[in-house]
């Protein structure tokens, strides 16, 4: 090897070290290192001057699940990370379908129609978003016939959440799943589905029928596939009313739920 070419490979050395050390590595290290005050993120529920309302739950490891008394529990893994010499964070996500705030598709209860394609990738998103009703269902009943009758929502309303006694009771901030929430007995879906227009039926826990319904609710509302199911709604600190609601799943191809996100504007 010359003597010329070792004198070369030392320039080329130094220039890679004056790189590693000087202002362009600077400049690359303040890309990865993050200014020393950053403020913490900041978490709301409510947007646009008090217009818009977040009514969804915020997943986290605390998050009720169904008939488990230790919650979702961790579900997120950083599978590359910052801090561990990767150029990025990317997170991995472990749920099931039926987590928190989510949607029912018609393949939930009816496996003739999951073989059919009906799951929450078929779902109509014209029911999913529009006009919709906010109503306090009596604190003493579930949600039986009698009590849609005393509801009386109008004739032409499609979209409606029922607040029940879930949200007092704070149920879906409560690690521990509780089998005694306020649900639609069977009578009552049956009402509902025969007396109303209603298409989008909303929940504020993980279920909208009772925990000793045995499906029937479920099977009432999904039969027809025109009704949309919406279930883990929050909805503490909205007075009941007239808004809008735009609610969307995940576009998961086979899958018979999704976790989403519902907000409600004024």
């Amino acid at each position: 090897m010359s003597i010329q070419y070792l004198g070369f490979l030392l320039l080329l050395l130094q220039g890679v070290l004056a790189c590693d050390h000087g202002p362009l590595a600077a400049g690359r290290r303040s890309l990865k290192q993050a200014a020393p005050n950053v403020p913490p993120a900041e978490r709301r529920e409510v947007y646009s001057n008090g217009r818009l309302f977040d009514i969804t739950h915020r997943v986290s490891p605390t998050l009720p699940t169904w008939d488990s008394a230790q919650g979702l529990g961790p579900f997120l893994t950083l599978v590359a990370s910052i801090k561990n010499g990767s150029n990025v964070n990317v997170a991995q996500i472990k749920l099931v379908g039926h987590t928190g705030t989510h949607i029912d598709a018609p393949g939930h209860f009816y496996q003739e129609y999951y073989d059919a394609g009906y799951d929450i990738d078929s779902l109509d998103l014209d029911v999913l978003n529009g006009p919709a009703l906010l109503v306090d269902v009596p604190r003493t009943s579930n949600i039986t016939a009698e009590v849609m009758k005393s509801l009386q929502i109008p004739k032409g309303t499609r979209r409606v959440l029922f607040r029940t006694l879930n949200t007092d009771r704070h149920l879906m901030f409560q690690k521990e799943f509780d089998t005694s929430f306020v649900a639609f007995k069977a009578d009552g879906a049956k009402w509902l589905v025969e007396n109303t227009d209603i298409k989008f039926v909303g929940l504020d826990y993980l279920s909208v029928a009772t925990y000793d319904d045995g499906g029937s609710s479920h099977l009432t509302f999904l039969k027809n596939r025109d009704i949309i199911l919406v279930e883990g709604l929050k909805l503490d600190n909205i007075e009941a009313g007239l808004y809008d609601v735009h609610c969307l799943p995940m576009r998961l191809l086979g899958a018979d739920g999704s976790p989403a996100r519902c907000i409600l504007l004024k």
